[in-house]
């Protein structure tokens, strides 16, 4: 039976972005003292993505924080921010016992119930003073590094975490751990989605998983070394690519513009960093569009192809963004046509009779 040639099938991955964990600055800085950071000290204002649960759009009464705040529905106000965000601090202290944190036990007797705001001030190496301005609402805004160690102080998962970032309006750290090995549900959720081609990519664009149909339509993946199995690699230093894309410059600028904001949100990955540097010396395409300065996350879009088995085709792509692995994105394919249907086809039923 036919099969395709790998260097006449690759693919880029255009608009595989991911959500953007967003970088700020490196830390432990304030954690290693006590400081009592000023309000706006921290990072440039930047936001943290949306979704996160932290836009007042709900009522919210945290009754166990010991305090009255209420989100108003709707408003989206600083203050409200603000208040939430002492509530959401008290609330969290108060679940937590010093025996959580190996805390040593002291004779005195504690009139309210979690840590003390001096015991939490120890542990994020700030004033105990700043820990009440926070917790009474009192307009500061947390620097990055702040926000971190009340992260780890009050032992919060990555969600709260995240919402903490959110109510502070702060860029949430890069955990700096970029996905290499495909989750190993995603994995299987890419080969289920047969027929149609799929494949999982992480930021970097390097391919972690596939599905036999797209290793049809672009090539054996699995043949590649390991450096190679990235699309963006294929595409621009791959001599089989020349023709493979109708719209080649096109694909190759979605692809860098997604791939910029990758590097923005991911400033510690060395390895995206060198990936950077090899296409600049490698590929005047890729220079050049990356002078640009061009920034676009293509979640969808079409592709006209020019398959060397199966002739011309023209294929709709959607990017898939897991909650529970954000790094890592599924990328779909489907025929944009009747006449690009049945060449799909001519492919599965190929692979059928192997």
């Amino acid at each position: 039976m036919s099969t395709v040639h790998p260097t006449q099938r690759r693919d880029l991955t255009s608009g595989g972005g991911s959500p953007r964990t967003h970088a700020g600055p490196g830390s432990g800085a304030e954690s290693a003292q006590r400081r009592d950071p000023r309000p706006g000290s921290g990072s440039p204002r930047n936001h943290a993505g949306p979704g996160s649960g932290a836009d007042s759009t709900q009522r919210r009464d945290l009754g166990s924080s010991g305090g009255s705040s209420r989100t108003r529905a709707g408003s989206g106000s600083g203050a409200d921010r603000v208040q939430e965000m002492a509530a959401f601090l008290r609330a969290r202290r108060e679940r937590l016992t010093p025996e959580d944190l190996g805390l040593p036990q002291r004779k005195q007797a504690r009139r309210t119930p979690g840590l003390r705001r001096e015991e939490v001030a120890e542990l994020a190496g700030v004033s105990t003073d700043y820990i009440v301005r926070l917790e009474q609402g009192r307009g500061l805004r947390p620097s990055v590094d702040v926000l971190n160690a009340l992260a780890r102080a009050l032992c919060l998962n990555d969600d709260e975490r995240a919402y903490l970032f959110d109510l502070a309006r702060q860029r949430q750290p890069d955990s700096g751990k970029p996905s290499t090995v495909p989750a190993p549900a995603l994995a299987m959720l890419v080969r289920d989605l047969s027929p149609l081609p799929a494949m999982l990519v992480n930021h970097r664009y390097d391919i972690l998983a596939w599905n036999r149909e797209m290793a049809a339509l672009i090539t054996d993946f699995g043949a590649l070394p390991e450096r190679q199995r990235n699309s963006m690699w294929l595409c621009l230093l791959d001599p089989g690519m020349r023709d493979f894309y109708v719209e080649r410059e096109r694909i190759i600028r979605e692809g860098i513009a997604d791939l910029r904001a990758a590097w923005a949100a991911h400033p510690e990955d060395r390895a995206l960093a060198d990936l950077i540097a090899e296409f600049t010396a490698h590929s005047a395409e890729f220079e050049q569009a990356w002078a640009r300065h061009d920034v676009r996350v293509q979640g969808r879009g079409n592709k006209p192809l020019r398959h060397p088995v199966v002739g011309p085709l023209v294929v709709s792509y959607e990017v898939l963004i897991p909650v529970q692995d954000p790094d890592q994105r599924i990328v779909i394919y489907r025929a944009a046509d009747a006449d690009s249907q049945t060449a799909l086809d001519r492919l599965t039923a190929d692979l059928d009779t192997r």
